[in-house]
């Protein structure tokens, strides 16, 4: 089972996300995307650790995202990944290849996954067209991959003020 949860910022997605990973009652392995790169993304990190369950097994992953799933795959568990901000790390990376390369390679292997997956991404196409090259690059790659996620998910929500919106249903 796959399932994508799309909000804003402090939408609620990532506490979703959580609380159905949780109600499942089977072993949860927690991956992060994020780099503390500043002292507001050092608080955000901080947030998430101090809300998700402390049983949960963690795994960060900044970059080689697939990969990881491959690794930690197995039956009877979950894969809850938050977030999908881990495209801003490929779009900032030296390699100009690493954001397609990686992007294919994910949609590639998680139809493949015998673990359950949870992915959790910003929606980020819903403001203003934002002024500076890399954030319009961003929302651009984000929409595309939110629309082939969206094809592969089995379950798509979007989040707002906590409250779930279901967009796609096949159970």
């Amino acid at each position: 089972m796959l399932q994508l949860i799309l909000g804003g910022a402090r939408s609620g997605k990532s506490r979703l996300a959580e609380n159905i990973a949780q109600q499942r009652g089977i072993p949860v392995i927690y991956v992060a995307t994020a780099q503390a790169l500043d002292d507001e993304m050092q608080q955000r990190i901080q947030h998430h650790q101090q809300q998700r369950p402390k049983q949960w097994k963690l795994c960060e992953e900044p970059i080689f995202l697939a990969d990881q799933l491959l690794k930690l795959d197995q039956e009877h568990q979950i894969i809850l990944v938050d977030c999908l901000l881990w495209l801003t790390n490929l779009l900032l990376a030296e390699d100009q290849d690493l954001q397609q390369q990686q992007t294919d390679k994910l949609l590639e292997i998680l139809p493949k996954l015998k673990s359950e997956i949870i992915l959790v991404s910003n929606e980020t196409g819903l403001g203003v067209v934002p002024m500076g090259e890399i954030s319009r690059r961003f929302v651009d790659e984000a929409g595309r991959l939110h629309q082939a996620l969206g094809q592969l998910a089995h379950k798509v929500m979007f989040c707002v003020a906590g409250f779930p919106m279901i967009l796609k249903d096949e159970n």
